[in-house]
């Protein structure tokens, strides 16, 4: 770790995705809460929407530790998964976006439904604004119960930044994480690609993130 004389705030950052390591705020309090009720849902198909970054992928792998269930990448899914997922009650297609193949995800809706099981799909736009050009798929997309996950707050933006720091054994004096706090623009990505800014300069200048750094990095 580097040396630094500021107060050092530390963040065991956890790759495993565990439950006690997801930061609850109000941007996503109300995803987690749902998931966590299964299997007393209001519906069985669910679209979490969020940005990059934001958090979908630690959500569904919180609720597969307590859950059974399949992950699918949407860009993997082929005819393979229509048999797989007879043995899954969950069934999570991660990363969807329109070019999916829309026969092949029709019928896989359509055995989820007939089994009544339950599925998740991760969006960064509600799945119901694609542009499917199968109708039937486009009708099936209104099933989905959409659940959004907002922009961050202060508190979590936060909690990101102390994160995103913590994985590269970097430590800022509370009073700048603030400074940052306040400043940044208020996207996951963003967030994550300004610690990686700030993270190449300090490498660059050999020298430890100061408030130089952090304010080249802002713009300001």
């Amino acid at each position: 770790m580097r040396e630094s004389n500021q107060t050092i705030i530390k963040f065991n950052y956890d790759k495993n995705y565990k439950s006690r390591d997801f930061f609850l705020s109000k941007s996503n309090k109300h995803v987690f809460n749902f998931l966590d009720k299964w299997p007393k849902w209001e519906k069985n198909f669910v679209n979490i929407i969020g940005d990059r970054l934001s958090g979908k992928t630690h959500l569904i792998n919180i609720f597969l530790k307590k859950n059974k269930g399949i992950i699918i990448d949407a860009n993997s899914l082929n005819d393979d998964y229509l048999k797989k997922i007879k043995v899954n009650e969950n069934i999570i297609i991660e990363n969807l976006t329109s070019n999916v193949d829309e026969k092949l995800l029709y019928s896989l809706l359509n055995l989820i439904e007939q089994d009544n099981k339950y599925i998740i799909i991760t969006t960064l736009v509600p799945v119901v604004n694609f542009d499917f050009k199968l109708k039937d798929l486009k009708s099936r997309t209104k099933n989905f119960l959409l659940l959004n996950i907002e922009q961050p707050d202060d508190e979590l933006i936060f909690a990101i930044i102390i994160k995103n720091l913590s994985d590269r054994q970097i430590t800022l004096d509370k009073k700048l994480i603030q400074y940052i706090t306040k400043r940044i623009e208020r996207s996951y990505s963003n967030i994550h690609d300004f610690i990686y800014k700030i993270d190449q300069l300090s490498l660059k200048k050999k020298k430890s993130v100061d408030f130089k750094i952090i304010k080249e990095v802002l713009g300001e």
